[in-house]
């Protein structure tokens, strides 16, 4: 799935079962050793296929240790983004010579309570969902606007070690597949302020993703790939 949100260059793999007896780096295993099973499986099968995309760059395997806001330790060299949701593992990789940052997202296709969505959304952002729920009311759109600010999140956090707060992001999400973040740090930023991603559905999932190419302030997606 992640193939269609990602360009060509970027790598990705990816899961939609937990495999058995996958492997730890011992400073890995010390992040989870008080984790529930569901946490563990998580945090294993995420790095199981982070290492596969890793080894497809020529990158022996490497322990990817969460910071203290949860993002993974790359090698050097690598920029990425993993992601986990109820029966879905995946991570993306490329070099930094090709790529700046990186930020996807998996959530299942079910909406949010609405406590939560008054918490992430906009005004405006909650309008033009309401726009979107009237022309397609099959896809959780609340959910994928969640799953697009992750993204905007990780993209963000990536580039500046700085947080992000939801609403600090304003969304505005087409029907084509694709979706333009405004972006309001505070303090701004003096370059960074508008990430252009991708997003899909299917197999009851939604993903969005943001990859920022060297060269460029904001993402750009690679039309060389087919729609």
């Amino acid at each position: 799935m992640l193939d269609q949100v990602l360009p060509l260059s970027v790598v990705t793999a990816e899961a939609f079962h937990d495999p058995a007896h996958v492997v730890l780096f011992r400073r890995e295993n010390a992040v989870i050793r008080s984790a529930i099973g569901k946490r563990r499986r998580e945090f294993t099968t995420v790095r199981w296929c982070a290492r596969h995309a890793l080894a497809q760059l020529g990158e022996d395997p490497h322990p990817l240790i969460p910071d203290e806001r949860g993002a993974p330790n790359w090698p050097d060299g690598v920029v990425g983004s993993m992601t986990h949701c109820e029966g879905y593992r995946a991570a993306a990789v490329a070099r930094t010579r090709d790529y700046r940052a990186i930020g996807i997202d998996a959530e299942p296709d079910q909406a949010v309570p609405p406590t939560v969505l008054e918490t992430v959304a906009l005004p405006a952002e909650l309008r033009r969902l309401s726009a979107l729920r009237e022309a397609e009311p099959q896809i959780s759109w609340d959910r994928l606007l969640f799953s697009a600010k992750e993204a905007v999140y990780k993209t963000w956090y990536s580039l500046t070690r700085r947080p992000l707060g939801f609403h600090q992001a304003d969304i505005g999400i087409l029907h084509d597949g694709t979706f333009t973040a405004h972006l309001y740090a505070s303090p701004p930023h003096p370059v960074l302020d508008r990430f252009d991603g991708r997003w899909t559905a299917d197999r009851g999932l939604l993903l969005t993703a943001i990859a920022v190419p060297i060269g460029e302030q904001s993402s750009m997606y690679d039309r060389t790939r087919t729609a």
